[in-house]
């Protein structure tokens, strides 16, 4: 009953963008689809904050770069102005620069983004088309919280910092009788939907001296990887880098599964390969898990965050099942609560914990 009314429930857009020709190519294409109407346009962020005080949708689609406002002014103040939480769906062309953005976009709250192909999304509708009705549409269910302000407040820090350090002193009272037989523990991330803000949360607040090597897997396209992983680089402890080819694992380094590739742990090195999507991803989340049980068996300290499917369900498993450690977002703070509930549902979930708290858990069974 529930699933046939959200198949005929009508989610309402707003299409921002400072072309005239794009806001009519976007809203055809969403239109086309069968439970989507076009409510509204905007040619720019001070126009949309105007178009919201006479219309409420349910889902922005939101261009990266417009004249007066452009999408990160805009997000900022979207709350701020209208004290509305709307999904947000981004559209990025596949520049460096417009990268960079948008990730800065889905850390201050934008649930996806559609990249265009070739810099235009004309030069090739169809392939964009699909992916723009499927994530208006999975916005349309998902849980948002845009930030007032691009930062977490002093407070928050403060006490997360607190809990770290406490942590830290408990570690170095440990006798060598009590570690494991091997030092060479691994952290093993995987995210997709909101997963580039869940990060920021998560990895920034890792400790330069976390005594683990880190991957991370988020489902995102060739070219926003780099831009993620150079945006979590510059605000983290850890170092952290786009995983390339014979790369070598090490304590405080986290690396990001680069756009498109799978990425598999061999003798402690990276390989990455093009072979078949699995849960239609590539990079998938499961395939990074089950090649590193072999290596780090209960040494691993496997986390899943907010995202759509079940990628990283049977890999979470695989390592609890090898003795490893499990974590997983809350559905409370997820932006989309699939991958977390699919491995939680599987038994692959040692402990659920709130976004805020995960970074001090790592740490904590890291030292355990």
């Amino acid at each position: 009953m529930t699933s046939q009314l959200e198949k005929s429930r009508t989610i309402k857009v707003l299409v921002v963008d400072d072309s005239a020709f794009m806001r009519k190519v976007i809203s055809e294409m969403l239109e086309e689809a069968d439970n989507i109407e076009v409510i509204d346009r905007a040619r720019n962020g001070i126009d949309a904050l105007r178009k919201l005080e006479k219309c409420n949708p349910d889902v922005i689609t939101l261009d990266v770069e417009m004249p007066k406002m452009d999408g990160l002014q805009f997000l900022e103040k979207l709350v701020q102005v209208t004290g509305k939480s709307i999904p947000v769906v981004m559209l990025s062309s596949l520049t460096t620069k417009q990268s960079k953005t948008t990730i800065k976009a889905l850390e201050l709250g934008a649930v996806d983004f559609v990249a265009k192909p070739s810099g235009s999304i004309s030069l090739d509708i169809n392939k964009v088309q699909e992916k723009l009705i499927e994530k208006v549409r999975l916005a349309a269910k998902a849980k948002v919280k845009l930030d007032k302000a691009p930062s977490l407040s002093n407070t928050s820090l403060s006490l997360k910092k607190r809990k770290l350090k406490r942590i830290n002193r408990n570690k170095k009272n440990l006798s060598q009788g009590q570690r494991p037989a091997s030092n060479k523990k691994l952290v093993v991330i995987g995210a997709s939907t909101g997963g580039p803000r869940a990060l920021k949360e998560v990895v920034t607040l890792l400790p330069e001296d976390l005594n683990a090597e880190i991957l991370i897997i988020q489902h995102m396209p060739p070219g926003f990887t780099t831009s993620l992983a150079e945006r979590l680089n510059k605000l983290s402890k850890i170092k952290v880098k786009e995983a390339q080819e014979g790369d070598r694992l090490e304590k405080g380094l986290a690396l990001l599964a680069p756009g498109d590739y799978h990425m598999v742990i061999e003798r402690g090195k990276v390989s990455l390969s093009q072979s078949d999507k699995v849960h239609n991803v590539r990079p998938a989340v499961d395939i990074t898990m089950e090649s590193v049980i072999a290596e780090y068996g209960n040494n691993i300290v496997g986390v899943l965050l907010t995202g759509m499917g079940k990628d990283g369900a049977e890999g979470l498993k695989l390592i609890r099942d090898a003795g490893g450690q499990t974590i997983a977002q809350d559905e409370e703070s997820c932006v989309v609560y699939g991958m977390p509930k699919a491995a939680y549902e599987l038994g692959a979930v040692d402990v659920v914990k709130s976004i805020d708290d995960i970074a001090v858990e790592i740490v904590r069974r890291v030292n355990s």
